[in-house]
């Protein structure tokens, strides 16, 4: 799926008929004249039971899968429903696949036409901002309603996603008016996600939509429609048995972003999480310099590192927007990603020139630069208009600052046991925590437990240095980056890094680190440099984790002495014949990128734990699965590239 923006030219083809959207790219309204908002009720809740079901909901989430979100009409209604019937500690998610999104503006022209939906309408126009292809991720009512909002071909991403629903809501435009949705494969792909609980409601009662669910597996009813529209059909999947799984206890080891983050992530779902940390505090490690930025580095192809650094960069802005961090904690600053030299140059202006959206980034040459940053600089860049800066430990005590959720600090894990029913982690003779669910998140210790051992973690050296200001000194506006990256001025000043220096773990400060700090402000920057030179400067450097592909290993572990004592056939499936460690997960080596990736991570994890919607596309689980390197030594890439982050425990 590709990372670009959605673009204008990607926005549904509007037209306004008497004040009401009308589609003009599929010749229809998107919805009744006489009232959508009733046929909507009629046709998605009523049919799908959902009062009912939601009154006596045993789970601990609700999923529905859309096709078509149109004018999030249904989204709204059934959020709506969800807070009057649900019970109150449960989670909607809201899937739902839309090949031409609306503009921000005919959204909001849209929805105004329903004054009733008005507080729930207003929080997703708050949120629908810097649209993708493919997989992004809005958060409401503090957690309580995810809606997973996917833009492409329904037929494209339908084998992609990775969830159970629990109802479909069937609201493309008419076979008539878009035969290329309703297709074979639009049938099959809801049966392979769909079972016994599931149910389907759609406006349509055209003959082939019946025939194709049928033969997919479905039983189907035609039933009266809403208005002038005499019929419709409804109706249930009817094979395979769903087992439902609750909340329980999870134990999370490493107090950095990654383990933050998938303590919070697990927290919210309900589960009961104790979190390990060997230090004092929290983020006393990598995730403890005194300055992290957040901003994507884009690659020109679409490659898994590139989707996951953009995905992870939206994830995490609105994670923070959740958080509230105070403006001396975090603050959406815009960075420009400068092209310093000729590879560079090409790189942005080929990113540039792809059609992106830009309230998420577009090109400026060097004056218009410069008046951002607010110094003079020599090159052009990519701007980031919400790119930020944010003070790593304020963020994990954020992340970890939840009811659910008990800090253990000073509890070095030395090895973890697994029990009959749970995992138990141990200090040398002393029992520091047990529960069904591990999570290492320990960076590259994460190699000190006999089950996580045989991972190819690497420890990467990092330095960063802070200068202080200097009276007269032009004073940067902007996050400014080439190789490395700087601060805008704070009220400590500014922080510039950091050094890559693999397999060093020493965690002295050394004057030639600084010195190449110095050197990328130089070259970045020069009269902001010749302003604040000369100083010495003050610095602190840490460890960080990473992995012969540059990717996290981010999902369940293997037994790997199991694995390489009896290797499964190469045509076997991975989800049945893989000896899996049962509730043993792991989220690490996320290099310098842990503030942009981390967090969604810690989202992947705890959906697959809940066995809810994934919030990225299952090609993306497979490349951070962490079991892909043992898989490909042992001459199993096939099985490599089938992994997507299965719910085992």
């Amino acid at each position: 799926m590709s990372t670009q923006a959605v673009s204008a030219k990607n926005h549904a083809l509007l037209e306004w008929h008497d004040g009401q959207p009308y589609s003009a790219h599929f010749g229809d309204v998107y919805f009744s004249r006489e009232s959508g908002l009733e046929e909507t009720r009629h046709v998605f809740l009523r049919h799908n039971r959902l009062a009912e079901r939601l009154q006596a909901l045993q789970q601990s989430s609700f999923t529905i899968v859309e096709t078509g979100f149109g004018t999030g009409l249904s989204f709204l209604c059934a959020w709506q429903l969800w807070e009057q019937t649900a019970p109150a500690e449960a989670r909607l998610h809201f899937v739902s696949i839309e090949k031409f999104p609306l503009s921000h503006a005919d959204l909001a022209r849209a929805l105004d036409l329903w004054p009733e939906l008005r507080n729930y309408s207003s929080d997703l126009l708050s949120q629908y901002h810097q649209l993708i292809p493919g997989w992004q991720r809005l958060v409401f009512a503090n957690g309580r309603v995810q809606l997973t909002l996917l833009i492409g071909d329904v037929l494209d991403i339908l084998p992609q996603i990775n969830c159970r629903p629990d109802a479909w809501f069937l609201d493309g435009f008419a076979p008539s008016r878009n035969p290329e949705m309703w297709q074979e494969a639009l049938f099959t792909g809801m049966a392979a996600c769909s079972d016994a609980q599931t149910t389907f409601a759609t406006f349509t009662s055209a003959g082939l939509v019946k025939r194709g669910l049928q033969a997919a597996g479905f039983e189907v009813h035609k039933v009266a429609g809403h208005g002038r529209k005499r019929d419709m059909l409804c109706g249930r999947f009817t094979q395979n048995e769903r087992s439902i799984s609750q909340p329980g206890r999870a134990v999370v080891i490493g107090g950095g972003i990654a383990g933050g983050a998938t303590s919070r992530a697990l927290a919210e779902r309900g589960w009961q999480v104790t979190l390990l940390e060997q230090e004092t505090a929290l983020a006393q490690h990598a995730s403890g310099n005194p300055v992290g930025v957040l901003y994507p580095k884009l690659a020109r192809k679409d490659v898994p590192l590139g989707r996951l650094s953009l995905s992870g960069y939206l994830h995490s802005l609105r994670l923070l927007a959740r958080l509230e961090l105070d403006e001396r904690s975090h603050a959406r600053c815009g960075m420009l990603q400068l092209a310093y030299d000729e590879r560079e140059w090409e790189r942005c202006r080929t990113i540039a020139a792809q059609g992106l959206s830009p309230d998420l980034l577009h090109w400026v040459e060097a004056d218009e630069a410069s008046r951002l940053a607010g110094l003079e600089l020599a090159y052009g860049a990519l701007y980031f208009p919400e790119a930020a800066w944010v003070r790593p430990q304020h963020y994990c005590e954020a992340l970890a600052y939840h009811p659910n959720i008990t800090h253990k600090l000073a509890s070095h894990v030395f090895r973890l046991q697994q029990t009959h029913h749970a995992w138990q982690a141990w200090r040398e003779d002393k029992l520091l925590a047990e529960a069904e669910v591990v999570v290492i998140a320990n960076a590259w210790q994460a190699a000190s437990f006999t089950q996580s051992s045989h991972l190819p973690l690497e420890p990467v050296r990092g330095q960063v240095s802070q200068l202080k200001h200097v009276a007269g000194a032009p004073q940067l506006n902007t996050l400014l980056c080439t190789d490395g990256y700087i601060s805008p001025l704070l009220e400590d000043g500014y922080c510039l890094g950091a050094t890559f220096v693999p397999g060093d773990t020493a965690p002295s400060v050394r004057e030639e680190e600084h010195a190449q700090n110095l050197a990328m402000l130089k070259r970045m920057a020069p009269s902001l440099h010749a302003a604040l030179m000369p100083q010495v400067p003050q610095g602190r450097a840490a460890i960080r984790c990473t992995s012969p592909d540059y990717l996290p290993l981010v999902g369940p572990l293997l037994d790997y002495r199991a694995l390489e004592a009896n290797p499964p056939r190469h045509t076997a499936d991975p989800a049945s014949s893989l000896p899996w460690l049962p509730g043993l997960y792991i989220n690490t080596a996320h290099g310098s990128k842990g503030l942009t990736t981390a967090p969604l991570a810690a989202e992947m994890l705890a959906c697959a734990i809940n066995h809810e919607p994934a919030p990225v596309d299952a090609g993306l689980l497979a490349a951070l699965d962490p079991n892909r390197f043992v898989l490909r030594k042992l001459g199993l890439k096939r099985l490599a590239q089938g992994l997507a982050c299965y719910p085992l425990r």
